[in-house]
């Protein structure tokens, strides 16, 4: 059987922003049970007052796993180098049989100092390249079907310490300060030990500083 409680849990659960912020005490509780009376009314189906969703909001403990957080501040304080990279084009492809063709006659060309990107989805593919290739890329590719271009981006990215995959939440962290700070991001790109973020030119700076405030 459901109560004002579980309701309150189940809300908040499925938007760790909220659960963050009133864990953190930065929010306003009478504010937040009005705006949470008619959910958790239709969810019980009956009338609940505000004064029952307070009570329950001042009682919740999010879960939390000590060994966890503390795995996950020791791999933010850990964060390796970050690189910065500009002046990127990222190209989007529509999946052909001749793309992989296209594709090698690149790897062929370009210098190995450049920044160089690539990833396939099933009916899409991205290449993040400098912008001294963008003819290159035109010529190699010009019988393939291109769905998307974007200039004037840069490239961030931080080296992450071994093990990384074993501690969960470490993606949502470097997220999470993106998405507080009203930063957009414009494509990931992601290895074992690497994370890469791009962004338009006019964010770069911005979401820098973002990630060295992780640690």
């Amino acid at each position: 059987m459901k109560t004002i409680a579980t309701c309150v849990e189940e809300i908040l659960v499925t938007q760790p922003f909220l659960e963050e912020a009133l864990s953190r005490s930065i929010i306003n509780f009478s504010a937040l049970a009005e705006e949470l009376q008619t959910p958790i009314s239709v969810m019980l189906r009956k009338p609940v007052k505000t004064g029952a969703i307070m009570m329950a909001l001042r009682r919740y403990n999010p879960p939390k796993d000590l060994r966890h957080s503390n795995k996950l501040k020791a791999v933010l304080k850990h964060l390796g180098d970050i690189t910065v990279r500009s002046n990127l084009i990222d190209f989007t492809f529509q999946n052909s049989k001749t793309l992989v063709n296209s594709h090698s006659k690149i790897l062929e060309s370009i210098d190995t100092n450049i920044f160089y990107g690539f990833s396939r989805g099933i009916h899409e593919s991205n290449m993040v390249i400098s912008a001294t290739e963008k003819q290159k890329i035109q010529e190699h590719f010009k019988n393939e079907t291109m769905i998307g271009l974007q200039e004037n981006l840069s490239a961030i990215s931080i080296r992450l310490p071994e093990n990384n995959s074993k501690v969960s939440g470490l993606y949502y962290q470097i997220f999470k300060r993106f998405a507080w700070e009203g930063i957009s991001l414009y494509e990931v790109i992601s290895t074992t030990n690497e994370f890469t973020v791009l962004v338009e030119d006019h964010l770069v700076d911005k979401a820098f500083s973002a990630i060295k405030r992780l640690n």
